[in-house]
């Protein structure tokens, strides 16, 4: 039996999630929270295979639980399931220790399959994002210059593109405000921009806001 902790902020998605896997017979659902307190409180207590992840779970953004829940519980694989999108954050939260990433949009029979895969240490990632990634690989379009970024570079250009000023990036990711600065400098340059609002038109091309 595969037990499945759902972190997710929306009722609906939850028991949306509920129904899907409801009439799978080796997947448990062992519990649903709402932020992420309420996860890192309920982990120990549940002890779930595989944990169904939001990116915007709120209090702490999806990739720093992702790496909190990887330091604290390297044993739980994390499936990345969100409305945020799939070509720009997949690789992200994978490199970020995710084993898989699933887009609400996604047909609900590969819920299941994804938590099969995973469970049997597997990564999953749909197929039509695989060839589209391999696709864009021979294209000039911004996703191919988006994978040049580091996870954390991705985190502070959400942010950035967001509207957050230095301070915030710096407080919210656990930088100092020299490091996020840092952090713009190499996102104009892997983005091939020379100034804020080029680098903020990259970002709204990659969908992150």
């Amino acid at each position: 039996m595969i037990k499945v902790l759902i972190a997710d902020n929306h009722p609906v998605v939850q028991d949306g999630i509920i129904a899907a896997l409801s009439n799978n017979k080796d997947i448990e659902v062992v519990g649903k929270v709402r932020t992420t307190s309420e996860l890192f409180e309920v982990l120990p207590k549940k002890s779930p295979d595989i944990i169904l992840l939001e990116m915007n779970i709120p209090e702490v953004n999806g990739i720093t639980a992702l790496r909190q829940l990887k330091k604290e519980y390297s044993q739980a694989k994390v499936l990345i399931f969100s409305s945020e999108s799939e070509d720009v954050y997949a690789l992200s939260t994978l490199r970020a220790g995710a084993s898989g990433y699933l887009s609400k949009d996604a047909d609900t029979a590969l819920l299941s399959e994804a938590i099969a895969k995973i469970a049997n240490g597997g990564l999953f990632i749909t197929n039509e994002l695989a060839q589209r990634l391999a696709f864009d690989e021979s294209t000039n379009k911004p996703r191919k210059f988006f994978r040049k970024l580091s996870t954390r570079e991705v985190e502070v250009l959400k942010l950035l593109a967001e509207g957050k000023r230095n301070k915030y990036v710096a407080e919210e990711l656990g930088l100092n405000e020299k490091t996020v600065s840092t952090y713009k400098a190499r996102l104009m340059r892997k983005l091939n921009v020379d100034n804020m609002v080029d680098m903020l038109q990259q970002a709204k091309a990659l969908e992150l806001y």
